[in-house]
């Protein structure tokens, strides 16, 4: 299993619970595809995109089952990171865990795999 994750904010998990699938923040649509990290790149991503934000979720997804949709690209520093080119189906979601501020105003990660 590979697990890749998302970081979003919780009114945006909400609302993709209701409908079933999480189509993307605004700069998701904006790129055309989700943005996602690896274990590796998961604080580094939080710590550019999201520092200081709270109600965060943090979404652990099995990246084997997404398929085609999911390409692994090359971004910051020519790392490469996983990018879907369709909706995240609830279903694909193993797990889904609040991403807390600690006191030094960093997010605070569950153990990642």
């Amino acid at each position: 299993m590979t697990m890749i994750y998302k970081i979003l904010p919780a009114s945006l998990w909400a609302a993709a619970q209701d409908e079933g699938a999480f189509r993307g923040s605004d700069v998701d649509i904006r790129d055309g595809y989700i943005h996602f990290s690896t274990a590796e790149q998961a604080a580094e991503t939080a710590a550019k995109h999201f520092a200081g934000q709270q109600d965060l979720v943090l979404l652990h997804v099995d990246a084997d089952t997404l398929g085609a949709p999911l390409k692994w690209e090359p971004s910051r520093g020519g790392a490469l990171f996983p990018h879907l080119y369709a909706p995240l189906k609830i279903e694909h979601v193993i797990r889904a865990d609040p991403l807390p501020l600690g006191a030094d105003g960093r997010h605070v990660f569950p153990p990642l795999t």
